[in-house]
């Protein structure tokens, strides 16, 4: 895969590194496609450790990828909005266990693949945070699977502003499971965390997952909901002049008032 490395390790365990590092593993349409093959492909492993090459974890959208969408119709942000959607499904429907290893910052789209990790650990130093509307956007598709992890009331406090946050922030609000200190060993924990995972069994983890998502899951019914609003705020006069200012590195208009 292009965007993506996959390692085999032993006991059916497997590493999924986002491999764009020198754009921070920011998500475009190819690495998109191939989450969705890879992840819907998984069937009899044991634990997938989803992790990104490089300094940072993942920072979104790609700039390119964003350049090309400014100019999309709303037909085409529509079916776009589908495929990013079906990414996160697929990442989350996914019947194994998924371990995230956030090694760096995780920021707009990135908080979306922490987000549908079944279990978070996390680098102190990770900023995170809801970035889109500072770009006139909405985190709309991530929506169900954020929401579901760290509640309303935290929702409201960082969606609506854009404002980064810690991983210590992060933990409070459950999005992580554990913070390793400045000077720790990610991989350490890591390995640590895995052992817990590998010593239940194989077909009781999976069933256990299908579980929860069958008693909390109504993310089917809102996904036609957040392609609709994400769609009409990219096409939107201020969508347009955010995402204008990102790739002219200039302020939006919002800001020079």
């Amino acid at each position: 895969m292009k965007h993506l490395e996959v390692v085999d390790k032993s006991s059916g365990v497997k590493e999924v590194w986002l491999n764009r590092p020198e754009l921070h593993n920011a998500f475009n349409a190819e690495l998109i496609e191939e989450m969705i093959s890879l992840f819907e492909s998984f069937k009899d492993e044991r634990l997938i450790i989803l992790s990104g090459r490089g300094p940072s974890f993942c920072a979104g959208a790609d700039l390119n990828w964003m350049k090309a969408m400014k100019d999309y119709t709303r037909e085409e942000n529509f079916r776009d909005s589908k495929r990013l959607a079906r990414m996160f499904s697929a990442i989350n429907e996914c019947d194994i266990p998924v371990l995230g290893r956030i090694n760096g910052h995780a920021l707009g789209g990135g908080v979306g693949l922490v987000s549908v990790c079944d279990y978070v650990v996390a680098v102190e130093e990770a900023l995170m945070g809801f970035t889109e509307v500072r770009l006139g956007l909405i985190p709309a598709v991530i929506s169900p699977y954020c929401i579901s992890k760290i509640g309303e009331s935290n929702a409201r406090a960082w969606m609506l502003s854009g404002e980064r946050f810690s991983a210590q922030e992060a933990y409070r609000m459950g999005l992580v499971h554990e913070v390793v200190p400045v000077g720790g060993d990610l991989d350490a924990k890591i390995e640590e965390v895995k052992k817990k995972f590998l010593a239940a069994g194989p077909l009781a983890a999976k069933e256990a997952k299908k579980l929860v998502r069958s008693v909390m899951n109504n993310l089917k019914n809102s996904e036609d909901y957040t392609c609709n609003m994400i769609t009409e705020r990219r096409v939107s006069a201020e969508g347009q002049e955010g995402m204008r200012a990102l790739l002219e590195k200039d302020k939006p208009a919002w800001m020079k008032k």
